[in-house]
């Protein structure tokens, strides 16, 4: 039983009012409101419009998406919203989403393969119209195939599944180059004439660290240069990462070190952070560089050498599979592109 107003409290207006108010019946208010496949005729529309604003109506989004067959609503699950490259991935996806008159809603899950598989049980209970699934996938294959199975009952109730940069699962796909993103950054480098490195990876759990250290791995091989098992320090996937794994660097190793790469920027600023406190100055004393180009390296002195990830590219490729439901085959590799900057000068 429907709990009636308090004193003083305004009744909520429905659409029967905005239906009165516009001299015209609550089917077709609700076509226009709502959104149909009948076409009502524009002094309607004009009319039921005008009554909405004037009643301060507000639509209710579960009759919408019953009346259009879709929602309006794509879900964005990212790894951490601080994160300076996942902040700039739901700008540029909400961006797109407008062009198509879609609602964009964002949840964390924290590099957490359990808090995605909880997530997407979650919107599909909620008939999202798409979930964009972006951040690195993970190595272990038991929750791997949970995750999969959920996502394929959340299109299996019509909604579609895009995954960024997660190219291990069987869905549509906005890919990143990472491993030879990451293989021609390490050629460039050789060629400024560094041959002692250390790489910062995160979780070993993580492809996208897996790719990444690999290909640095492999443009350092073309060029006669072995990356030793213990060159590669694993930490977090973040700047308190860079910085405890510069702190927790061996004396020695660090002083051998000429270029620290870090699989991603944020690491890369944990790390000079890091190097500052241990009084070493960046490019004298080490060089550094990243990877993604995230938008607050402007900021940063010296200007940080990495490897730029398009992300307008990205969030403009993710809804465009998310709107013409490409299927599971279409996969999409966006390029990304090394960028030298101060941190990485030539050497004498």
């Amino acid at each position: 039983m429907a709990r009636a107003p308090q004193p003083g409290q305004r009744k909520p207006v429905t659409l029967f009012d905005v239906a009165r108010a516009a001299g015209v019946s609550q089917s077709t208010a609700s076509r226009v409101i709502n959104g149909s496949q009948r076409v009502v005729n524009e002094e309607l529309q004009q009319r039921v419009l005008s009554a909405a604003t004037k009643l301060n109506y507000t639509a209710n989004l579960s009759a919408q998406t019953v009346a259009r067959g879709k929602s309006t609503t794509v879900a964005l699950l990212v790894s951490d919203i601080a994160d300076g490259y996942f902040s700039s991935m739901a700008a540029a996806v909400m961006r797109a989403a407008e062009a198509h008159g879609l609602r964009v809603t964002i949840a964390v899950t924290e590099r957490n393969v359990e808090r995605e598989i909880e997530l997407v049980r979650e919107l599909r209970g909620q008939h999202a119209r798409a979930i964009i699934l972006a951040g690195s996938g993970y190595l272990d294959a038991k929750l791997t195939q949970a995750l999969v199975r959920e996502l394929q009952m959340f299109e299996d109730t019509g909604g579609t599944v895009v995954l960024v940069s997660r190219s291990n699962l069987p869905f549509a796909q906005v890919d990143l180059d990472n491993l030879e993103g990451a293989r021609r950054l390490a050629a460039a480098l050789v060629r400024l004439g560094y041959q002692s490195f250390t790489v910062l990876g995160a979780e070993r759990t993580l492809v996208a660290t897996h790719d990444r250290v690999q290909g640095f791995r492999l443009g350092l091989e073309g060029h006669g240069i072995m990356l030793r098992d213990d060159q590669i320090l694993y930490s977090n996937f973040s700047w308190e990462g860079g910085f405890d794994a510069i702190q927790a660097m061996d004396e020695s190793a660090l002083d051998a070190t000429e270029l620290i790469f870090a699989v991603n920027d944020e690491m890369a600023l944990g790390a000079i952070a890091g190097l500052r406190e241990r009084g070493m100055r960046v490019p004298d004393d080490v060089a550094i560089a990243g990877f993604d180009d995230i938008r607050s390296l402007r900021n940063i002195v010296p200007s940080l050498t990495t490897v730029r990830v398009p992300v307008d590219e990205v969030g403009r490729q993710a809804i465009a599979r998310a709107v013409e439901d490409g299927g599971r085959a279409d996969h999409k590799v966006v390029n990304a592109t090394v960028v030298l900057r101060d941190s990485t000068p030539r050497r004498r």
